[in-house]
């Protein structure tokens, strides 16, 4: 039997402002809602795939046109309702790590509890508190956990507009933030779309170590050091390992340099504060974890997203780049022989690498 409350046509501009307001209640910085049209967003993604600039991504082409339509992954759907959350962490300056090469540097999003169980609970806290106002209603919550166009929906939500290195900006918050959604079947009305604000800036493409921001609002995956530590399993190309520097869990140059930046703000969520002292901690000390440290110091952190392989092929890669010292040195011979091939051809490198400066000094 329908609850009273479901009996009752809801006041939809009402219930969008209500949902905007418990949203800032669970946590959320802003909330935006819009509807599911992504013709040109689908047209961005064909081109992308066609180009193959996804790598190895192969979940990225798996479900065709139901990421970038939404209603045929959640039949029924006509709103999206996009949140953003901010993760800046109170943590040691990340300049600063990438300056001492000695030092590991993870990604800011990374050094605190996994974002997907921070959101994923808090969309469905906020879920929950519209089906008490309303009585059931049809939905699905995700946060970067299924075939969804988080960016584009965030941006005609009007959290953002999306930048020249593809993450979305805010004008008064900056881009060091988490996105997620509810779908959903209400007919809520929509959100005004965030215009660009990049203007004539090109910092995030001249700085990328990589290259990877190959022209504005293109951004070529298989060079990109989030792509290369995170997602991809095999071997890093050797030509690209010099330019990864310290960088053992994806990267940030991009953000660091965006002037927008200037107006992010700390993370107030504690689950986002580092662990492990993963925002200082030396390289030789990472790689000398077990698989079973590893295991124990990433639970419930976003670096699960990679296994202790990837994680000793990282570092590998980062202790080639490393000033040459006899601790290096011993750390990466102690790996000379993993079991790995993966890892053993890393440190084979690795070690090549201080031999040739050896032989220059």
């Amino acid at each position: 039997m329908e609850s009273p409350a479901a009996l009752i046509e809801p006041d939809f501009t009402e219930l969008a402002e209500r949902i905007k307001r418990w949203g800032g209640e669970l946590g959320f910085q802003q909330v935006g809602i819009t509807n599911v049209d992504l013709a040109d967003a689908e047209v961005h993604l064909h081109e992308w795939l066609r180009q193959q600039r996804h790598g190895d991504m192969h979940y990225m082409e798996r479900h065709g046109v139901r990421r970038s339509r939404p209603a045929q992954l959640v039949p029924g759907t006509i709103r999206v309702i996009s949140a953003r959350m901010d993760y800046f962490p109170n943590a040691r300056d990340p300049e600063a790590t990438l300056a001492d090469s000695a030092d590991a540097y993870v990604s800011r999003y990374a050094l605190g509890r996994d974002y997907h169980k921070v959101l994923r609970a808090r969309l469905r806290r906020l879920a929950d508190q519209i089906e008490g106002e309303i009585g059931s209603f049809g939905y699905r919550v995700f946060t970067d956990s299924a075939p969804v166009l988080e960016k584009a929906l965030a941006e005609k939500a009007g959290l953002g507009w999306i930048g020249k290195h593809t993450n979305v900006i805010a004008r008064d918050a900056g881009s060091w933030f988490f996105l997620g959604e509810i779908y959903t079947d209400l007919p809520l009305p929509i959100d005004a779309p965030a215009t660009n604000h990049c203007g004539t800036c090109a910092a995030c493409i001249d700085v990328c170590p990589t290259r990877a921001i190959v022209a504005p609002y293109q951004l070529d995956a298989r060079r990109c050091i989030s792509y290369l530590t995170i997602e991809l399993r095999g071997s890093i190309p050797e030509e690209l390992r010099p330019l990864l520097g310290n960088r053992i869990y994806g990267c940030d140059d991009c953000q660091l340099v965006c002037p927008w930046n200037r107006y992010a703000h700390l993370a107030p969520e504690p689950d986002f504060a580092p662990r492990h002292s993963l925002d200082a901690s030396m390289l030789i000390t990472l790689f000398a974890w077990s698989e079973q440290e590893f295991l124990q110091r990433t639970e419930g952190s976003a670096i699960r997203r990679i296994n202790y392989e990837q994680w000793l092929r990282n570092i590998a890669v980062a202790l080639g780049n490393a000033p040459t010292s006899g601790v290096v040195i011993q750390a990466l011979d102690d790996r000379r022989n993993y079991p790995s091939e993966l890892v053993r051809e890393h440190v084979a490198w690795a070690l090549v690498q201080h031999s040739r400066l050896a032989k220059v000094y």
